[in-house]
């Protein structure tokens, strides 16, 4: 019985979404980034959300990051009805239980690499020695502990994303949102980021959920959500090989 519940906990859908859609206005016209998007991503498992540009990718990843709202429908993360948090709340959520990886890597660029991977764990007020504990071993687990001084122009474009990997998980967050992680790597670093990415997903049980157009981040994956014209058109499992 308790192994049977465990397993159905792990297969847990960490994101719950019911006819969600999303209309932006420019002027007289309303555009539709999101047509009414039902889908349900399990925790623990390495997700990829595909599609052209345009196709409402990045819409549906700030939605699940509660970095936007829909304009209609039903969002849930880790078992929050979103709708039913305050600013302040919505705020503190998003802040404990998301990570967050862009194809520009967004560190600060007059901090250190140390100082990067920390500043998360400052915004939840987390004591110095946990901070200290939690910072150098992100920064270990992902290759950097001898570059914890340096600053992002000091570090190559891979080290940067390594950078922006370990600050996304210093803080243990139940989900991580990747947008294109990849686009601004060689071939070869983003192979070797894509590989860091899933042993921290797997060591961590961490749900990760990209936006990508990169093959060799599709060939991974758990879960494939195909997006098109704000519609999710397919949904595939077991899609890594």
């Amino acid at each position: 019985m308790a192994a049977a519940a465990s397993a159905a906990a792990q297969q847990a859908a960490v994101v719950r979404l019911r006819q969600v859609a999303r209309t932006y206005r420019s002027g007289a016209l309303e555009v539709p980034a999101l047509r009414g998007i039902s889908l349900e991503i399990p925790s623990h498992r390495f997700s990829v959300v595909v599609g052209a540009s345009g196709s409402g990718k990045t819409t549906l990843l700030n939605i699940i990051g509660c970095i936007d709202s829909p304009t209609s429908g039903a969002v849930e993360v880790c078992g929050e009805d979103i709708a039913a948090l305050s600013d302040d709340a919505l705020s503190d959520f998003r802040a404990r239980n998301i990570g967050f990886i862009f194809q520009t890597f967004s560190l600060v660029p007059v901090l250190s690499a140390y100082e990067n991977v920390e500043y998360p764990l400052l915004l939840v007020g987390m004591p110095p020695a946990e901070r200290r504990r939690r910072t150098l071993a992100m920064l270990e687990a992902v290759g950097l502990a001898a570059q914890a001084g340096q600053r992002p122009n000091e570090l190559s474009g891979g080290q940067r994303q390594r950078v922006a990997i370990a600050r996304a998980l210093v803080k243990e967050p139940q989900v991580v949102l990747a947008d294109e992680p990849t686009a601004n790597l060689d071939s070869a670093t983003g192979a070797s980021i894509i590989e860091l990415m899933r042993r921290v997903q797997v060591e961590s049980r961490t749900t990760f959920i990209f936006a990508t157009h990169d093959r060799q981040l599709m060939s991974h994956a758990d879960e494939t959500f195909v997006i098109r014209d704000g519609e999710l058109v397919e949904h595939r499992k077991g899609d890594r090989r």
